[in-house]
This record gives C-alpha cells, structure tokens and sequence, in this order.
C-alpha cells in the first residue's frame, strides 16, 4: 500500500508539473535547471564546439561535450544523458541537444528524438535539437550558424526561439545566396518558447521592434505598399500599453513610430490591437421577454452598449495626439482596429481571442472585399457572441472599435 501511495504521489506531482510547464497565456515556465548535450563527431574543430557552448552559455543552458563518430554512439550518449536527466529527481526547464556531424550520420535524428521524448523529467518540457553538418564546404559552416544565432540572442533575449531562428534562417540564406539551401524547422510546441531572462514582450520591447521594423522596411530596396502589425498585450485606460513590470507605453506612440516610415509614405498602415483597454464588463443591452413568453418568443441577443455609433472627427487641429487625425499627413492612411470599445476588457480564452479567430474566418471568406467593410462585418459577428471570461461567471458582450484615416479604399487582394 505504501509503495502504491508514494508512486500515486509521484505520478501526481509528475502531472502538475507538466501542467504548470505551459501557463495559461501559452508560454513555457521554464522552471527547473536548462540541461544541454553537444554531440560531434571526431572531425568538428574545436572553434565550432567553443561557439556552439558559448551559445549555451547565452541561452543560460549548462553544456557538456561528447565526440562520438556513429548514430549508434550518439544514441548511447543520448540514453545515458536521459537517465542523468530522470536521476536528477525532479522536473527539467528545458533540454537542448545539438548534433554536429556528417549528414549521413544525421539521417536517423528521430530515434534520437523518441529517446529523449522518453524523459520523465522532460515530460511537458520542451526539447531542442539542432542538427548541423560537418561536411566539407557545408552550407551555412556550424560556426557561422551558431555564431549568428549567438550574436542574436545576445542582442534580442526577449524574442521566441522561433523567432530567433527564422532570423538567423534569413541571414544564412542571404550570405549562402546561389546556394541550394534553404534552412527547416520542425515544431510540435505548445507555446512560446523564450529562453532569454527577459519578458518577451514589455512596453520597451514593442517600441524597440517597432523601430527595428522601421528600420527594415526604409532600407529595403522594392517597393512597399502596406504594413500591418497585430500587437497582443495587457491593456490599461487611455490607450496605454501595459508590460509585466507595470510600465505604460501609449499605443499612438507606435503607431507613430511607423507613420514616419519614409518607405510607407502614402501607404496604408493596418494596426490589430487586442489588449484591454480599461476594466468595464459590459453585460450588453436591449429587450428581455418576459418569462411566460419565452416559449413563445425568442427575445433577440443582447446587444454591446457601445456598438452602432458612427463617430466622424473633421476638427484637426483642435484634436489631441490620440488617434490619427485625417487630415495629418504624418497620420493618414492608417487604419486601428482595436478588439475592445474604450474604458472596455479585451476577452480571451485558452482558445484564443475571438477577435482574431473571427477576423481570420472573414478574411478567409471575402478576402477581395475592402478591408474596411470586412472589418465591420468582423465587428457584426463578434458583437452576436456571449463572451465569458477568465475572472467573470457571467456572460459578456464585446464590441470592436474601428479608428479610420484611409484615403482609399483597401483591398488586400485584387
């Protein structure tokens, strides 16, 4: 009895862990120690061995270095490693493998991934391989790729490691122009994966790849014809941007960032924004039956007590900073749709924001329509639903609010 009590216990604490390994706004805790395994074949220089633990080092990981020069090898050392992981006693942050060898010796990395995917320890955890080749003349050279990925990370340790990836992807693919090559990730993750000791996404950092973003779109050699950024964080009254360490940032600072773009002058500029905006609850309004009737007669839906208002503003220069101004040049042609009316709470579940499910099922349906109208259609379908949130049993209404200085018409597809 009491061995099964205490394995009872054992595979609880297991589940708890594995549950508390992804919170609820989809990112990874990263409790635990960061565990890393390096396995390279007799040939890998120790250059490439010194950078790839020097981006360990970065990521926060605690490395160990294994040469061996067969698959049956790497998965001897991948065993051992997993039974160190599963000794250890208690749940793992994150395990990150890299192997470096020749390709032919990386053609069966999936038996590699099922020993791993085997760790108690790891159950719920994320699980890193990277796989780069040490063939003579490779495209990109292991050093070269892991000498970008570490001089990203070391300047952007807010971002995913997805997005670190799909950076480094874009400048080994221009470096290697003329080559075929192309670099591939394969990802089962349930979130966001950020190993960097920063929040991913604070005040500070979305002004910062707001500006990065302008950089890139100025210096880039075509033509643009149009932007759009979706922003998703908390949200406070009057507009403000809020960051885990309870700083603000105005959202009209962005949007101003971007309308400075000298490659985006005279193009549209679309802003998504799904973040409150205050802490009204808005339980709806319009005619209830009355109960004998019910059987009878279906009283319409509730309907959002700030929807169907049409709010034109021509006084230009009397206005504030907030909002685009239609007549601005430096703030026409934008267009904010934001996922809550003002002083309002932005819903969202674990299944995400109904703002933007609804916004892509449209798109998908009409997507040569103009975007003005389809977001007011948007705006039709999310109004008709009864939203429930985290921190509220009953239903709620929610209503999108539409901030226009376009000029045009906007189709995104002709």
């Amino acid at each position: 009895m009491a061995f099964l009590v205490a394995g009872t216990l054992q595979v609880a604490s297991q589940v708890a862990d594995a549950q508390e390994s992804l919170g609820r706004k989809g990112k990874y805790s990263m409790k635990g120690p960061r565990v890393a395994l390096a396995l390279c074949s007799p040939e890998v220089s120790a250059s490439t061995v010194a950078v790839l633990e020097g981006v360990f080092q970065t990521l926060g990981f605690e490395s160990c270095r294994r040469q061996e020069a067969s698959v049956q090898g790497f998965r001897g050392e991948l065993t051992r490693f997993r039974e160190q992981l599963d000794a250890h006693g208690g749940s793992v942050g994150c395990a990150f493998v890299a192997l470096v060898a020749r390709p032919w010796q990386l053609r069966q990395s999936q038996q590699l991934v099922r020993e791993l995917s085997r760790c108690k320890a790891l159950w719920g955890r994320p699980k890193v391989f990277l796989l780069l080749s040490s063939a003579p003349g490779a495209v990109p050279a292991p050093g070269a790729f892991l000498a970008s990925l570490g001089e990203l990370c070391g300047r952007r340790p807010h971002w995913s490691l997805l997005q670190l990836l799909t950076e480094v992807f874009s400048r080994t693919a221009e470096e290697s122009a003329g080559a075929a090559y192309c670099p591939v990730l394969r990802s089962s993750l349930r979130g966001a994966l950020c190993l960097g000791n920063v929040e991913p996404w604070g005040p500070e950092a979305f002004q910062e790849e707001m500006a990065q973003f302008r950089k890139q779109l100025d210096a880039h050699r075509g033509p643009v014809s149009c932007a759009l950024v979706a922003l998703m964080a908390h949200g406070g009254p009057q507009g403000k941007l809020l960051g885990a360490d309870g700083q603000e940032r105005q959202l009209e600072v962005l949007v101003q960032e971007l309308s400075h773009c000298g490659a985006l002058r005279g193009c549209p500029k679309i802003f998504l924004f799904q973040a409150c905006r205050g802490g009204h609850r808005d339980a709806g309004m319009g005619p209830a039956a009355l109960p004998w009737f019910r059987r009878w007669l279906r009283a319409p839906p509730a309907t959002p007590s700030q929807a169907d208002v049409l709010h034109v503003c021509t006084d230009v220069q009397g206005r504030s900073s907030r909002g685009p101004t239609p007549g601005s040049l430096n703030q026409a042609d934008v267009l904010m749709v934001y996922a809550a009316a003002e002083g309002c709470v932005a819903y969202r579940d674990e299944k995400g924001s109904d703002f933007i499910q609804t916004l892509v099922e449209v798109l998908r349906a009409d997507p040569k329509a103009d975007l003005l109208e389809l977001m007011t259609e948007v705006n039709r379908q999310v109004c008709e639903l009864d939203v429930l949130g985290p921190d509220c049993d009953e239903r709620r209404k929610a209503c999108l609010e539409i901030h226009s200085s376009l000029r045009r018409r906007l189709c995104l597809q002709v």
